[in-house]
């Protein structure tokens, strides 16, 4: 382990696996309850599915055909590497569920691939799914990925996102019940959220039974129906100063439960569908500043966690 003011993902990975790993990530052609009509159409607010789906992931294309570019990039420098399958664009978990299993089992029999990682939905996860993840991280590593970003139902009903709090912390204590590594997704800055009202995402979180969590900066992004929204009312929105999110990440940090693993503080989206915040820092600029922010502060993860460990 290293030294850092807070749980790394690398490390919880290096503590898991003898050799390095590596995130591959697979549009798997899903769509989601919010844009199909079940729930909504248009998905939520901020989402364009471009700002975080790679190149070699694409939506008529096989996962077996996704894996072998994605590892074809990475495998020339780092030939011992092994993989793990993300499955990232859209709701994860939202088909039929035996299609659902042979494409996670399709990821899985790649040579090299070690592991599954699954972005979805708290309101997406049926029980008969469930008790298959059940017995497969018996057998390899998995991650169950839930996408909250916020703990505050106001702020899910402005951003169209379809679901609850109360669904999020369901889904996530059925998983994590099942001994499953199981994760959320915040975003810092919705539009209507006070400072205080972000850090106490962090107390709210820091009850729930979360392995890991990853956090990012609200981005405005070309298509959505966010970017619209800052044009016509560019008062509902304060997005970040990078030295002002810095300070907001170690606070919320300092209040986080000191067992959580943090998978990241920012994102990155593509300058072509980027409208603001534009830092002008790539992902591991910003996290160097970050650790030197911490140590300035002398601050460290749970410092002002209020809740004992889970």
């Amino acid at each position: 382990m290293t030294n850092k003011p807070y749980k790394e993902f690398g490390d919880f990975l290096n503590s898991i696996f003898p050799h390095k790993v590596q995130k591959i990530s697979i549009n798997a052609g899903f769509t989601c309850p919010n844009r199909d009509g079940s729930k909504a159409v248009g998905g939520c607010t901020y989402c364009n599915n471009q700002s975080f789906s790679p190149g070699y992931g694409g939506k008529q294309r096989t996962v077996t055909d996704q894996l072998r570019d994605g590892i074809a990039f990475f495998s020339h420098k780092y030939p011992e590497m092994k993989y793990l399958a993300y499955f990232q664009s859209y709701t994860n978990t939202y088909d039929d569920i035996e299609k659902l299993i042979a494409l996670y089992e399709e990821a899985l029999a790649y040579p090299n691939v070690v592991g599954i990682i699954i972005g979805t939905r708290p309101d997406c996860m049926p029980a008969e799914l469930l008790e298959y993840f059940a017995k497969l991280k018996e057998r390899t590593f998995l991650l169950i990925e839930y996408g909250l970003e916020s703990t505050l139902d106001s702020t899910l009903e402005f951003i169209n996102r379809g679901h609850t709090y109360a669904e999020s912390v369901e889904a996530i204590y059925q998983t994590a019940a099942k001994g499953i590594y199981t994760g959320a997704h915040m975003i810092l800055g919705l539009p209507g959220e006070s400072r205080e009202q972000m850090l106490e995402h962090a107390d709210k979180l820091s009850e729930l039974p979360l392995t890991t969590l990853k956090m990012h900066q609200l981005q405005l992004i070309k298509g959505t129906a966010m970017a619209r929204q800052y044009r016509e009312h560019p008062e509902w929105f304060n997005l970040f100063k990078v030295e002002d999110y810095i300070d907001l990440c170690i606070d919320f940090t300092e209040r986080l439960n000191p067992d959580f693993i943090i998978e990241r503080f920012v994102s990155q989206s593509p300058k072509s569908l980027l409208i603001a915040p534009d830092w002008g820092l790539k992902n591991f600029e910003f996290t160097a500043k970050v650790l030197k922010r911490f140590a300035e502060r002398n601050a460290y993860q749970g410092r002002l966690c209020k809740k004992a460990k889970v």
